[in-house]
């Protein structure tokens, strides 16, 4: 009989570690199908993430202008509220082009806006808040064929930041609403043959979209 008892004990040991396994192994592939459904739905939100982005993405493209549309040599125009003769004003099919000369708005060759030039810029920023208010605008710098490429390019950039900066901290032109463009010596608005042509191709020019998306 006692032999007869080792043997049940034996087999009752072996069925236990075999429960155990079958338990093991079921809990690790519910672990596995859980880990698999948080990767399924991450994968989602990603998806979802990405698509909301491009969503925005086309909306960006479809309210804001076409800034390469733009022709610096449309009809000159007048307008009643801008009286200053050192501001000449443009107008093209659904925007308006303010010009400031660079001997209005800087010493030569540099970047810093001068203070005389401040009453002029506010005078723009006024028309701009009044008529124009949450239109997109777009400050453009202009240069000469005269010097390199590149110093006319980053010169015009760093102008057309600067104006950009004061409308923005001066004017109370909403930022999100104003980018910035450089054009160098590439679209002049006189002869580079002469040097009153060139002078007037220095300078920066405030364009701003009339019928754009509000």
């Amino acid at each position: 009989m006692a032999h007869l008892e080792v043997k049940r004990k034996k087999r009752t040991g072996w069925l236990l570690w075999l429960l155990l396994v079958v338990v093991a192994l079921i809990v690790m592939m519910m672990w596995i199908r859980g880990r698999g459904k948080d990767t399924v739905a991450a994968a989602a939100a990603v998806d979802s993430m990405a698509d909301l982005v491009s969503d925005q993405a086309e909306v960006i493209a479809i309210t804001e202008p076409d800034w390469n549309s733009v022709d610096f040599n449309a009809p000159a125009a007048t307008d009643s509220e801008i009286t200053d003769p050192d501001i000449s004003i443009r107008q093209g099919t659904d925007y308006s082009i303010y010009t400031l000369g660079e001997n209005i708005l800087f010493p030569k060759d540099q970047k810093n806006i001068q203070s005389t030039s401040e009453a002029k810029l506010r005078a723009i920023a006024t028309v701009l808040k009044k008529r124009f208010d949450g239109a997109y605008i777009g400050v453009y710098g202009s240069a000469d064929s005269t010097g390199s490429l590149a110093h006319n390019r980053t010169l015009a950039a760093d102008r057309a930041n600067e104006v950009k900066n004061w409308l923005v901290d001066h004017g109370g032109i909403d930022y999100r609403k104003v980018s910035v463009h450089s054009i160098g010596e590439r679209q002049p608005i006189a002869s580079n043959e002469t040097i009153e042509g060139r002078a007037q191709n220095r300078n920066v020019q405030i364009v701003v979209f009339e019928d754009a998306t509000r």
